[in-house]
């Protein structure tokens, strides 16, 4: 599996805290205690220790009070130090949420999911700290589009984990067809560009052109328009550099001097019309404040 934006894996987790469960349950095969509710706690596992010891996500599940509580690790290569600091996590949110706590590590990574699951012994007999870790082979593979859409995260997972699979029109599908009937099309269309950061360049090519086509479960117009709107704007915002980068190279080359304010207000402008006049200007003028008249 390509190596993974750590962020935009606790990022899956913090926005579906259930997902914990789906992975502990499904793919672990832990037992999880009847919930009622479930929801993200705050990172910050620092107790006495002046040290600080923050996890990437915490997760906690209730029924009339915590029944279970999560610490999320992404773990994408080595760090002794985790050995360490893991049994703080778990004693620290064990302490506060008066619950059992587990521990459960992401690895993209099988060599560094065995390290992660050697068992940590804490020197008190019969105290030994064996990490929970989900390695690439274990992550579910979701194809089926019903599965996606009632847990869209585990299909984001899923197709950045096994997106170069041979399999992987229906996992596409089943991904896209989740991904569009999202009411937050910012968050649908995250998830797109995280997946294609995840993905090799062959599959991503295909996953690009599979949401521009006419038969991709995107149809949604909100996502078709969320989607359309941010290569939109990335087409603007390199416009905009590009004419930007042309009148200072014009100012320069004519000897007109650019103080700092002046350049932070050629910079800031986000007015291509606005931007070219300045351009056009620009070969006459001898101070940038005649530039602005």
């Amino acid at each position: 599996m390509p190596s993974l934006s750590h962020e935009s894996l606790a990022l899956l987790f913090k926005n579906r805290p259930a997902l914990a469960a789906e992975i502990l349950h499904n793919a672990l095969k832990v037992d999880i205690p009847g919930y009622k509710a479930v929801r993200v706690e705050s990172d910050d596992l620092t107790e006495w220790n002046p040290a600080e010891f923050r996890a990437d996500a915490v997760v906690v599940f209730e029924a009339d009070s915590p029944v279970l509580a999560v610490v999320v690790e992404i773990q994408l290569g080595r760090d002794q130090g985790k050995r360490w600091s893991w049994p703080v996590y778990l004693a620290g949110l064990r302490a506060r949420t008066r619950c059992p706590a587990i521990l459960l590590v992401i690895c993209t990574d099988a060599a560094v999911g065995d390290w992660c699951a050697e068992p940590i012994g804490l020197g008190h007999p019969g105290w030994t700290l064996t990490p929970l870790v989900l390695k690439p082979e274990a992550v579910p593979v979701v194809t089926d589009a019903a599965e996606a859409v009632r847990a869209p995260e585990l299909a984001v997972l899923s197709t950045m984990t096994h997106g170069a699979a041979y399999d992987r029109a229906r996992m596409f599908h089943a991904l896209l067809s989740a991904l569009a009937r999202m009411e937050d099309g910012d968050r649908a269309k995250l998830y797109i560009d995280i997946v294609l950061a995840a993905l090799p360049e062959t599959p991503a090519a295909e996953l690009e052109a599979f949401v521009r086509s006419d038969t991709s479960p995107y149809k949604s117009e909100a996502f078709r328009r969320t989607y359309a709107e941010g290569e939109a704007e990335g087409e603007v915002k390199g416009e905009v550099k590009g004419r930007v980068s042309t009148l200072l190279q014009v100012l320069e080359a004519r000897g007109v001097m650019v103080p700092d304010e002046a350049r932070e207000r050629i910079t800031a402008c986000t007015d291509v019309a606005q931007i070219e006049a300045w351009v056009k200007r620009s070969v006459i003028v001898r101070t940038v404040d005649a530039l602005f008249d």
